[in-house]
């Protein structure tokens, strides 16, 4: 039975070969690291996730790996968002068929697209797959801006929920006002830093880039939010966005994820190219301020595999 998304969900980071190629070890590793850690789902192939970097098999073979090593236990989406309308609609029947509980997929990027093509785009792609679709809001990456009345029109085309990685709480807040008459249509906020105001407005969880190397630090949020300890939850909420401001020391968030899962003994292994490794000066001074803050011992229910 497909799991709807909630709670905390990390947008997973891929593991590489040095190569270049998906490095399965470390992808099912990674998996169980967020699955012993309490994460409540996975966001697979989207920015954190290379996913547009990938090739489709690539991003196929993550797919079903990912799936294979969560065994039900957790909720998966699976990113599914490519330039190209063929793309996505042959990626989202893959990642249906291999059992992922929804897909996801940011507007067709590169090419500037009105609301029109957009609009036809998801009507094609939710029309080709039998899981819940969400749009993943991202403009700085996709170039299209989301309005609230459009995310209506995406809602009567069968689009379920969305995940909102526009760094605006007002914007955030437009699109909750827009489906409070669809109590069915779920939002996600696409942002540890934006988390807890989110959530007190109706978001039903987060999908949070810090929790790819420190998932414990975002589930105290989230438990202390649905425990109503909103004075614990505000402090916890600075705290996190502390950790959020260490990880991005290095130039590219996506690969200081690599480092400092490592730092953890996480076998992360490598980002996929263009993203490069982190240089060691910035890497270090990552590190050190995350053992300033205590963020780096060893998580006790972690056991690494084998």
């Amino acid at each position: 039975m497909r799991k709807e998304p909630t709670g905390i969900i990390p947008p997973l980071t891929t593991p590489f070969t040095i190569e270049g190629d998906v490095y399965e070890k470390g992808l099912r590793e990674l998996v169980e690291f967020q699955i012993r850690n309490g994460s409540h789902g996975l966001f697979i192939c989207g920015t954190y996730g290379s996913g547009p970097i990938m090739t489709v098999e690539e991003r196929k073979r993550v797919h079903e790996i990912v799936i294979d090593q969560a065994k039900g236990r957790i909720v998966v989406i699976a990113h599914v968002g490519s330039a190209s309308t063929a793309q996505s609609i042959e990626l989202g029947r893959h990642a249906a068929a291999a059992g992922a509980d929804c897909i996801g997929a940011i507007p067709p990027y590169y090419h500037q697209h009105d609301e029109r093509a957009v609009l036809e785009h998801f009507r094609r792609l939710v029309g080709a797959v039998d899981v819940p679709m969400y749009i993943y809001n991202n403009p700085k990456t996709s170039g299209f801006t989301l309005t609230a009345a459009f995310l209506r029109k995406l809602a009567d085309v069968g689009v379920a929920g969305i995940k909102d990685s526009s760094f605006s709480f007002i914007d955030f807040s437009h699109f909750v006002l827009a489906m409070q008459d669809r109590p069915k249509f779920r939002l996600l906020v696409g942002s540890e830093a934006l988390a807890l105001p989110c959530w007190m407005v109706g978001a039903v969880g987060a999908v949070c880039g810090l929790a790819n190397v420190f998932p414990e630090l975002t589930l105290a949020l989230w438990d202390a939010f649905q425990k109503k300890d909103y004075e614990k939850a505000s402090q916890l909420q600075l705290r996190v966005n502390r950790g959020r401001q260490v990880l991005h020391i290095p130039s590219s968030t996506n690969a200081a994820c690599y480092y400092a899962l490592h730092a953890r003994g996480v076998d992360a292994g490598y980002p996929k190219a263009p993203v490069l490794p982190v240089e060691k000066e910035k890497g270090e001074q990552m590190v050190a301020a995350f053992r300033a803050m205590g963020l780096l011992e060893p998580a006790p229910a972690y056991r690494k595999t084998a």
